[in-house]
């Protein structure tokens, strides 16, 4: 396990470090897997590397190597640009691109719970996974009588398939952090971390950069703009542990002790980062919140449809005839995106969509006219999760991305429950012995069975879950190949 999580100075040897050590390495992640066939001999680079590496946020030129700077198609497809106003003309890395951190500005002159409520009413919901409702987390922090309080945004964008944050990161960094100096206002926090994963450092190279002209100009620190409000902001670094976009998980590497995932109750809000009510939330959640400031909550709500408001980021795989970053509104069916934002795959038929990540559930082709929504997707065992959309062909038998995603979970899992930790690595073995030597017993198919139920109802995190709605939903929609690999 790869608990080893340092904090990261500006500047400092050891990022420099760090990136000529990744320079050249090959990704293994989902997207890359599924993609192998369109550059074998880099895919065979990925298989011989001794050292397991899941995703550069490159997914759009995958099989993917760690070398260079390349951008994807980014468009907006939705009645307003939230998030990619200032990303489609090509980033607003300064403050003066900016333009200023006037939504900040506006807060400060409005009372905390006036604030929380606007994120109440504009029906935002957490854009990393669970889709949980941004104001309802923010005002139980703010009801909470413990002091300090922090906000933490989780930037440890793993999910294979997903590159949003780093494009958000990299061209619009004052958006992040404005956006984060609201919430710390709203709920009384006083300090903030930017928990960045290792494999973007040019998004850390460019917070540093954002960071310290918001210092400058009187944007963070203490009694800002003349109010009594302080607040400071930090980056820290991890070190490439899948399991620390488990928002506990994430926590407990801040802190310096070892990435595990925490049982709750208590969650975050209340006992978070060093038992203080803590706000946890992601990249793109907290992207939204300046525009929403800006224009109110009702205009925000105006978008998107049902329980689904506003626009989301969705990255299409390399698969695709035009891969790259989209902004939609909820509502849009997947056919739309798969077909007309991506153009259909690029060679061969499309076989199945993994949307959110590897640890979710495959959408089949005939399920493609489903609505883009949190509860429309999780009707048919899907997520909107955390936007990366992953499509995959012929190329890939539904065995082989059995053991692939197996391998994956087994690999990242933390340990601290047993369901995950031995049930992962059980199944993935099963299927490399039937990869190797064929079909197994149907003992082993019972076995498959009795695991998946340990993992949905017994694992601490969406790990141990994710890994069992892949394998459901694997079997509900590709019955006959599952069943080929069982005698």
């Amino acid at each position: 396990m790869k608990t080893d999580h340092i904090r990261h100075q500006p500047h400092h040897d050891s990022f420099y470090r760090l990136h000529g050590a990744l320079a050249g390495k090959a990704c293994q992640g989902t997207a890359c897997f599924v993609a192998r066939h369109l550059n074998p001999e880099r895919w065979a680079k990925a298989e011989t590397q001794q050292e397991r590496l899941y995703c550069w946020g490159k997914c759009y030129e995958a099989p993917s190597v760690f070398e260079g700077e390349s951008r994807p198609i980014i468009e907006v497809h939705s009645r307003k640009p939230v998030l990619l106003e200032r990303v489609v003309k090509g980033g607003a890395r300064t403050l003066q691109a900016y333009g200023g951190y006037r939504a900040l500005e506006k807060t400060l002159q409005t009372p905390r719970d006036q604030v929380v409520s606007a994120i109440e009413a504009s029906g935002l919901r957490g854009r990393g996974g669970a889709g949980f409702p941004t104001g309802r987390k923010w005002r139980a922090v703010l009801q909470q009588s413990a002091t300090p309080k922090y906000i933490v945004s989780n930037a440890d964008e793993g999910d294979p398939g997903a590159y949003i944050d780093r494009f958000l990161l990299e061209d619009d960094p004052h958006c992040q952090i404005e956006g984060m100096i609201i919430a710390g206002y709203a709920v009384g926090a006083e300090k903030g971390y930017i928990y960045l994963r290792r494999e973007y450092p040019k998004a850390n190279e460019v917070l540093q950069q954002a960071l310290e002209e918001a210092q400058q100009a009187g944007l963070l620190g203490a009694k800002i703009r003349g109010s009594d409000f302080s607040f400071d902001l930090e980056i820290y670094e991890g070190h490439g542990a899948y399991i620390c976009g488990e928002e506990t998980a994430l926590l407990n590497s801040i802190e310096g002790k070892r990435a595990e995932v925490r049982a709750r109750p208590p969650y975050p809000t209340e006992k978070g980062l060093w038992d203080k009510p803590t706000v946890v939330n992601n990249v793109e959640t907290l992207c939204n919140i300046p525009w929403i400031v800006s224009n109110g909550a009702d205009a925000y709500r105006a978008l998107g449809f049902s329980k689904s408001q506003g626009t989301k980021l969705v990255s299409l795989n390399s698969l695709f005839r035009r891969p790259g970053l989209y902004e939609v509104e909820f509502g849009i069916t997947v056919r739309d995106i798969v077909e007309k934002l991506g153009g259909g795959l690029k060679q061969g038929t499309l076989k199945g969509i993994i949307i959110g990540g590897p640890l979710a559930g495959i959408l089949p082709p005939t399920l493609l006219d489903t609505k883009f929504g949190f509860e429309e997707l999780r009707a048919h065992g899907a997520m909107v999760g955390h936007g990366g959309i992953v499509g995959f062909d012929e190329h890939t038998s539904i065995r082989d991305l059995m053991h692939h995603v197996f391998s994956f979970g087994a690999y990242e899992s933390c340990g601290k429950c047993t369901p995950c930790r031995e049930g992962g690595k059980r199944v993935e073995d099963v299927f490399a012995e039937i990869r190797k030597r064929g079909p197994a017993s149907r003992a082993a198919r019972t076995e498959l069975t009795d695991i998946n139920a340990a993992l949905l109802s017994t694992s601490l995190c969406g790990l141990g879950t994710g890994m069992a709605e892949f394998a459901q939903s694997a079997i509900k929609h590709y019955p006959k190949e599952i069943e080929e690999c069982f005698r």
